[in-house]
């Protein structure tokens, strides 16, 4: 009788705990303007693998890679108006909308590795201060997952600060047309998935993509036979962001899972762009791409464009703020002198 007793209560308990998750149900749609045959793309299937197995399944993520819902540039609206859940690409993208995207998506000159950018988001101050930024668009963001350096690809030498004299190359929208158009250079806006096509029919003599792995992933040095590493132009800051109503009404549990998610995979995606850029750069060198390696003086006179137009995209409250932030930051690390 006792025995009957005990499995009939485990049973209900059984019942009742497959009746909690039952109810705690999460189906996301997320686009990412990567290939999911690059390292990144590969990186954002492991972080939907590892969500959906902390959930036990109650979270469900279909990830539309490639930009194949709508452009890289308008995934955070795709998000906010509900088209998509949320946006794993980054805010460099939303320049346009307000200027702090730019601190929040490539602050460009500024910290020297990943490990130092992230650790300005989670114990300088940074988290806060964007989600400020993130809400005011009806978005929460739920976390970064920072590469490293990125490097160029370009169809003539980029061997010093001079060979940008002239330079068309591909841009993402914001301050680092500002900063190359001081060094002589022409950038275009043209979106991600554009890159291949428009270096390959010479509309453009190169193009800043991403990092060098993720540039040999895309195929850009079977056109482009010019590199530079390790890269100190641009080290953006690619996020999940996240609809807020969808997210405010996930349960707390799914909620700190796709945070904590988010905090393996920027770890992740550090570490593996260590072993990855070198493994490209290698590569690259073996089969006759030059990789040029800037001098001292010439990084800083990038370090010096880039940190003089920093006050030009500071034009609205938040903007300023993350500046500031990012200024106390850098100068607690030692990277910028007071």
């Amino acid at each position: 009788m006792k025995l009957a007793t005990l499995v009939a209560g485990a049973f209900g308990a059984a019942t009742v705990l497959a009746g909690t998750s039952a109810l705690a149900q999460t189906t996301l749609r997320i686009q990412t303007h990567y290939a999911p045959e690059t390292v990144s793309g590969k990186l954002a299937g492991q972080f939907v693998d590892n969500v959906q197995a902390m959930s036990n399944g109650e979270i469900q993520i279909e990830m539309f890679y490639s930009s194949s819902v709508v452009k890289s540039v308008e995934t955070f609206d795709a998000a906010a108006t509900g088209i998509v859940d949320c946006d794993m690409s980054g805010g460099g993208y939303q320049t346009g909308k307000n200027p702090a995207f730019q601190f929040v998506g490539d602050i460009m000159g500024g910290y020297s590795t990943p490990y130092q950018q992230l650790s300005w988001l989670y114990y300088g101050g940074g988290l806060d201060a964007a989600q400020q930024l993130y809400n005011k668009y009806d978005m929460e963001l739920i976390g970064w997952w920072v590469y490293g350096q990125e490097s160029l690809a370009s169809t003539k030498p980029i061997r010093n600060a001079e060979d940008f004299k002239d330079w068309k190359f591909r841009s993402p929208p914001g301050m680092e047309t500002k900063i190359f158009e001081k060094l002589g250079a022409s950038p275009i806006v043209m979106d991600f998935t554009e890159i291949f096509t428009a270096l390959e029919t010479g509309i453009i003599d190169g193009a800043d993509a991403s990092g060098i792995a993720n540039n040999m992933g895309m195929g850009l040095y079977d056109i482009a036979k010019h590199a530079n590493f390790p890269g100190f132009h641009s080290m953006p800051s690619d996020h999940l962001a996240c609809n807020k109503a969808v997210f405010d009404a996930m349960p707390e549990h799914h909620q700190r899972i796709m945070k904590v998610a988010m905090e393996s995979l920027a770890l992740r995606t550090a570490l593996t762009f260590e072993k990855a850029n070198a493994e490209a750069v290698a590569q690259l060198r073996a089969d006759g791409v030059n990789i040029y390696t800037w001098s001292d003086e010439d990084l800083q006179s990038f370090r010096d464009a880039a940190q003089a137009t920093w006050p030009e995209f500071a034009t609205t409250p938040e903007a300023k703020a993350l500046v500031e932030s990012h200024m106390t930051y850098l100068t607690q690390l030692g990277l910028v002198s007071e």
